[in-house]
């Protein structure tokens, strides 16, 4: 196994779709059910270590190995990045370095750093009222969202990310029901429910507004192809070619909206690079592919939740009785993209560490413990 961050060639076809919403975790105290020092060690942990690494081979297997243990199902692939060199990479029976795995809600952070680069090239504005045609008219309310509430989550639209049943939450009735057509006029269509900028709210749709208006001001005509094309084009050009992400394929939606806050595939190794991209605060073998600063901003509490930032969660104390991190087990300046079912690429810079897990666990006690599990695996790195 190379130690280093190669690219791949995927040959493998896309995950079918399944719900999008990233649902939070209880803290990581104690697991009960796994001693990470006395466990036995199998062959395919031992062999998922790198030759050389700065932390005991027999604890990194073993962590590692405890991410794949049963009663955490189901595991698909882990990737441990220590200093900018790949200290552990284990997959499960059936996928392998070619796999596509899906995003799910992890597909948000790369949306961000697609809004960090046209506000670069002077395209768009934190501050100013969002470029949202259907909110424009003179005493419409919404026409004082500005890009940055979109980016923090708190725009005040009105939304249920998980209800109950679950068919009639906003983000299942976007992506798979009535709005699946034409994604952003659905979330755009929505009333609000606070004052812009007042209330935290976890939004999948707001992702998808936020695509929309990444389409709207590169595309050169108002047709799904054009609008498609010239986000794609640029994704690739400004971001994924630099990274080296060759295996990346995000999706679009009929009405061509890059469907930003759920649905983007690419291989684990890929999936590390963009952790690497952000650890190294936007900048890829000395080249800063987009400002340090917009890098910063993701990572900044909202003033809303500070467990998270601008479409990314942070391992901070959420305040709440949500928490999606582990904030007593690692530095505070860590954060991570989630996704659906258990979709992980955590990222220390202070540790110089990323760590990918990718999988399908259903929510509860077994995230639970993938996420405890990740925390331990992470304190091997401490300071």
């Amino acid at each position: 196994m190379s130690s280093r961050l190669i690219s791949t060639r995927p040959t493998l076809s896309i995950a079918a779709l399944a719900l999008a919403p990233v649902l939070l975790l209880a803290g990581c105290s104690g697991d009960a059910e796994y001693d990470p020092e006395t466990a036995p060690l199998s062959e395919e942990a031992q062999a998922a270590i790198a030759p050389q690494v700065s932390v005991s081979r027999d604890a990194l297997a073993r962590r590692v190995e405890a991410l794949f243990a049963e009663d955490v199902a189901e595991t698909r692939a882990v990737i441990v990045v220590h200093e900018g060199e790949i200290a552990a990479e284990r997959y499960a029976p059936g996928y392998d370095a070619e796999t596509r795995f899906v995003s799910w809600s992890m597909a948000k952070t790369v949306t961000g750093v697609l809004i960090g680069l046209l506000v670069t090239d002077g395209l768009l504005s934190l501050d100013e009222s969002a470029p949202v045609p259907a909110w424009t008219r003179p005493g419409d309310p919404r026409g004082e969202i500005t890009l940055r509430q979109l980016l923090q989550m708190r725009s005040g639209l009105t939304h249920t990310e998980a209800g109950d049943p679950v068919y009639e939450s906003d983000e299942v009735r976007m992506l798979f029901t009535d709005g699946r057509d034409d994604m952003a006029a659905h979330a755009e269509a929505q009333s609000l429910e606070a004052n812009p900028g007042e209330k935290f709210e976890y939004s999948s749709n707001t992702t998808v507004i936020l695509a929309d208006i990444a389409a709207r001001t590169l595309a050169t005509a108002d047709t799904p192809e054009a609008r498609r094309r010239a986000v794609d084009d640029y994704l690739r050009s400004r971001l994924f070619e630099p990274l080296g992400m060759e295996s990346i394929v995000p999706e679009y939606d009929a009405a061509g909206t890059l469907i930003g806050g759920s649905l983007m595939h690419a291989t684990a190794r890929d999936w590390a690079k963009f952790g690497e991209f952000l650890r190294q605060g936007g900048q890829v073998d000395g080249v800063q592919v987009v400002p340090r600063r917009w890098i910063e901003f993701m990572t900044t509490p909202s003033p809303r939740s500070p467990d998270y930032g601008a479409q990314t969660w942070l391992n901070r104390p959420s305040g709440t009785d949500r928490q999606s991190l582990f904030p007593n087990d690692a530095p505070q300046s860590a954060f991570a993209m989630i996704g659906h079912l258990g979709q992980y690429v955590f990222i220390s810079p202070r540790q110089e560490l990323t760590i990918v897990r990718l999988g399908k666990t259903q929510d509860g006690e077994l995230r639970n413990g993938v996420v405890r599990r990740i925390a331990r695996l992470a304190q091997l790195f401490q300071d």
